[in-house]
């Protein structure tokens, strides 16, 4: 996934959307088992999501505004933005020759759901013709070679990978530097699985569009480093909303903004005129994103990890961050514990699974719990568990567009439903979970390596 939102920042994406590993067994001794050859004669098309369906946010427009001024005007790093910075009149998005065939429909919703939810004047223009915003693809290993661990990132004051290449090194790639947006390139991979590629596209579209801090504090964004959520939300929305609102302009000041944001929330989001709180506002120790980041970001020795996390899980308990970043912590102690102690494991996802239900009852982040609950009770020979468990999450991972982790929930109840005796329900629920699986995963042979290794969960 997204192992860096834009450049300097090792993210945990590709860890923490990764599919499950319940057994106690690493992955590679897990005894094989081949795709059955009734599916491998007959893989289904592609299955893709439609128009997303986002839940509004349920916080006070008092929270919003905080939450708008910090994303806003600091930079990941913690470097201060001075100024706001944005694209006036009309803006333009081209895609440049190359990109996977899913990028162009994936676009359309996006630059309909820009326009229609945050009232943003965006459409595309063909590739040659002046564009605000210039999508370029390319293979990973080329990209990272110029950024190592990057994944996907986005760039001011250029149009394309050769000229990035050019001013990579100069004053013309800060940000903090910009009086306003004109001219912004995406960079995202093109050979990656079509979800990681629409993933990419959501984050960095709308960080060349809007804010570019992400705050691990805020559980309903895609403006957050845990990267539950792999679509623009109804929150993300409203941000981008006011931050083209008619009030605001590209040079204004920090104390400018929050003088009129009140106004500008009260007029487009009633509803939180009337809620009160609704939001962690402690800011993130630093000691805290290390932790977590030693844990799951890159380049760290497995006996590392988990201390990490468990380092995490302190500074959030004596900090106080009884919230999401309590919850992650627990979450990522629960995932590098998998293959190590299975008690542990499970507790810590217990744990997280509380801190979640307690912010987003039946939400993403419940799902991907739920996910690895329903594999740990397939592995136990729990088969009704585990069919009860993939069953209450698959409706958030199917409103959150997450084809790779419905794809696993499907693999994990079609070898629920073998062990139960339902075989021809399972078949069809097998066939399901491939067709999911192919946007997911990408290609047939990352699809059948995933079905393997739910299937040797199975007792």
């Amino acid at each position: 996934m997204k192992a860096v939102r834009h450049l300097g920042l090792a993210t945990t994406s590709a860890l923490v959307l990764s599919g499950c590993v319940a057994s106690t067994m690493p992955v590679g001794e897990m005894p094989e088992r081949r795709m059955p050859p009734a599916i491998a004669q007959a893989v289904p098309t592609m299955s893709q999501f439609g128009a997303a369906q986002p839940s509004p946010t349920t916080r006070s427009n008092s929270q919003i505004a905080a939450d708008f001024m910090e994303l806003s005007f600091q930079m990941e790093s913690g470097r201060r933005i001075e100024r706001l910075s944005r694209f006036e009149g009309p803006i333009t998005i081209a895609v440049a020759p190359g990109a996977p065939a899913t990028l162009s429909p994936d676009l359309d919703r996006l630059i309909d759901r820009l326009r229609t939810e945050a009232r943003i004047d965006i459409r595309r223009v063909a590739h040659g013709q002046e564009a605000n915003i210039t999508i370029e693809t390319l293979p990973r290993a080329r990209m990272q070679r110029i950024v190592p661990e990057a994944a996907c990132f986005v760039v001011p004051r250029v149009t394309s990978w050769a000229e990035f290449r050019r001013a990579r090194n100069s004053r013309d790639m800060d940000w903090t530097t910009l009086d306003s947006r004109e001219r912004v390139a995406v960079f995202l991979p093109n050979d990656v699985a079509p979800q990681e590629v629409r993933d990419c596209l959501h984050e960095e579209v709308a960080q060349a569009l809007g804010p570019l801090n992400d705050l691990y504090r805020l559980p309903d964004s895609i403006f957050n480093d845990d990267n539950f959520h792999a679509v623009l939300t109804g929150f993300d929305m409203l941000i981008l909303r006011a931050y083209y609102d008619p009030a605001l302009r590209s040079g204004m000041t920090r104390a400018e903004v929050a003088a009129a944001l009140p106004g500008i929330l009260a007029r487009i989001n009633p509803r939180g005129q009337t809620i009160g709180g609704g939001g962690a506002t402690t800011p993130t120790p630093r000691a805290w994103i290390e932790a977590i980041e030693t844990a799951l970001g890159p380049g760290t020795r497995d006996g590392l990890r988990v201390a990490a996390a468990e380092r995490a899980v302190s500074i959030a308990v004596q900090e106080g961050l009884t919230d999401a970043r309590l919850a992650f912590s627990y979450f990522a102690l629960g995932r590098l514990a998998l293959g190590t102690d299975v008690e542990r494991s499970v507790s810590a996802f217990l744990a997280a699974s509380d801190i979640y239900d307690g912010i987003a009852p039946g939400g993403i982040h419940s799902a991907h719990i739920d996910m690895q609950l329903a594999a740990f009770a397939l592995s136990s020979g729990r088969a009704d568990e585990a069919l009860r468990l993939s069953g209450r999450a698959m409706p958030a991972a199917t409103q959150a567009q997450n084809a790779s982790l419905l794809s696993t929930l499907l693999m994990i109840r079609a070898e629920a439903l073998d062990a139960l005796g339902r075989a021809s329900e399972a078949r069809q629920v097998r066939l399901d979970s491939l067709a999911w699986g192919r946007y997911g995963f990408g290609n047939s042979a990352a699809v059948g390596a995933r079905l393997t290794e739910v299937a040797a969960l199975a007792p």
